[in-house]
C-alpha cells in the first residue's frame, strides 16, 4: 500500500511538472486566435476532430493559443480555402486529401481504388514514415501538414437503381471530387464522372442535375444524402484521409512550444475523430435505412476492382517509389 501511496504521489508531481513547464513555456507569448475552416456541418467527422483540436490547444497552451472555428464553407471551398493558407487568408483547415493532392500530386496515392483493405491497414501507412514524408512535402507549397484525420471509406450512392457491379454503373451521372485520379475511377467503372466542389453537389443532387455521389457513410448520413438519393452501394472503393492542414504564413508566426503542441494535438484530435466515426457507422446506416435508403452490403467487389486495373497502370508510376511502398508495408 506504502508503494503505491509513493508511486501515486510522484506520478502526481511529474504531471505537475510537466503542467508547470508547459505553463511557463507560454507565460511570455502573446495571445494569437487561429482561424480553423471545414467545408462540412456540425454533425461531420471533420468538426468533431476540429473541437477535440481546440480543446486541446487551448488546454494545452494555458489559452494563448486560440482556435476559432469556422464550419460549413463559410470562408469557401476546400480548394479556395487552401489557398487561402499559403497567403495567410485563413491560417488552418481540416480538408479532404482529394483537395490537397492538386497542390502536392503524390498525395493522391493514398486515394487509388481498393489500395486500402481496412482503416487500420490504412492508419498504420499513414502514421507511420511514408505518411509522415508526404506531410513533410507540403512545405514545398507553403503548406504544413499536421496530421491525418480521415473522410474514411468512400461509398457509392445514387437516385436512379440499385448498383451491384460496374455494369448497373453505365451512363449514371456521379459527383467526383476534383481529383483526376477520382474522375478516372468511375469513368472505368463506366459513370459519367463530374469534378465539382461539394456545396455544388448538394444543389445538384437536389435539383437532379446529377445522379448520384461518393463518400463515406458519416457524410452521407449528415447531409441527409436519402432525401435525394434513394440506392447506396458499400463499394468501399477508397479509403480517403483527410488532413490537419497550416499555411506557413501562420506555423511560422507561432513559437516552437506552440507548433510542438498543434502537431500533439492534431494527431490526438485526429485519432478521437477516427474511433468516433468507426462508433458510428453502424447507427447511421440503420438510420439511413430506416429512412428508406436501399443499401446493398454486398456488391460484386472482385467485378469492380478489375474494372479499375487502368487506373493503376495510369497512375503507379506518377507516384513515383510511393505506390509499391505502401504495398510492400501492407503486406508486412
Amino acid at each position: 500500500m506504502e508503494t503505491f501511496a509513493r508511486s501515486t504521489l510522484a506520478l502526481g508531481i511529474s504531471l505537475a511538472l510537466v503542467s508547470a513547464s508547459n505553463a511557463a513555456d507560454f507565460a511570455d507569448m502573446d495571445p494569437v486566435t487561429l482561424r480553423l475552416a471545414h467545408v462540412v456541418n456540425e454533425q461531420d467527422g471533420f468538426h468533431i476532430a476540429a473541437t477535440k483540436f481546440e480543446e486541446l490547444v487551448e488546454e494545452r497552451t494555458d489559452g494563448k493559443v486560440n482556435i476559432e472555428i469556422f464550419p460549413n464553407a463559410s470562408l469557401g471551398d476546400e480548394r479556395t480555402l487552401l489557398e487561402g493558407m499559403q497567403i495567410g487568408t485563413v491560417d488552418m483547415g481540416v480538408i479532404t486529401n482529394g483537395p490537397v493532392a492538386n497542390f502536392v500530386e503524390e498525395m493522391a496515392v493514398f486515394e487509388l481504388p481498393f489500395l486500402f483493405p481496412s482503416p487500420d491497414a490504412a492508419y498504420e501507412v499513414l502514421d507511420g514514415p511514408i505518411g509522415q514524408e508526404l506531410l513533410d512535402k507540403l512545405a514545398d507549397v507553403n503548406l504544413k501538414g499536421l496530421a491525418y484525420a480521415e473522410r474514411g471509406f468512400r461509398n457509392l450512392t445514387n437516385s436512379e437503381r440499385a448498383v451491384n457491379s460496374p455494369e448497373d454503373l453505365d451512363g449514371l451521372r456521379i459527383r467526383v471530387m476534383e481529383n483526376p485520379v477520382y474522375t478516372d475511377t468511375f469513368r472505368e467503372l463506366g459513370a459519367n464522372a463530374i469534378p465539382m466542389a461539394w456545396t455544388e453537389a448538394l444543389t445538384a443532387m437536389q435539383q437532379g442535375t446529377i445522379d448520384g455521389q461518393e463518400n463515406p457513410v458519416n457524410v452521407i448520413h449528415s447531409f441527409n444524402l436519402d432525401e435525394t438519393q434513394n440506392y447506396m452501394t458499400l463499394s468501399r472503393h477508397t479509403y480517403a484521409p483527410a488532413i490537419f492542414v497550416m499555411g506557413m504564413p501562420a506555423w511560422n508566426q507561432l513559437p516552437e512550444a506552440a507548433q510542438a503542441v498543434l502537431e500533439e494535438a492534431a494527431q490526438e484530435a485526429a485519432e478521437h475523430e477516427r474511433q468516433v466515426n468507426a462508433n458510428m457507422e453502424a447507427e447511421q446506416l440503420a438510420a439511413l435505412r430506416e429512412a428508406g435508403m436501399e443499401i446493398n452490403d454486398t456488391p460484386d467487389m472482385e467485378a469492380f476492382q478489375a474494372a479499375v486495373a487502368p487506373v493503376y497502370e495510369k497512375y503507379g508510376e506518377q507516384f513515383g517509389d510511393y505506390l509499391p511502398r505502401i504495398q510492400e508495408a501492407l503486406q508486412q
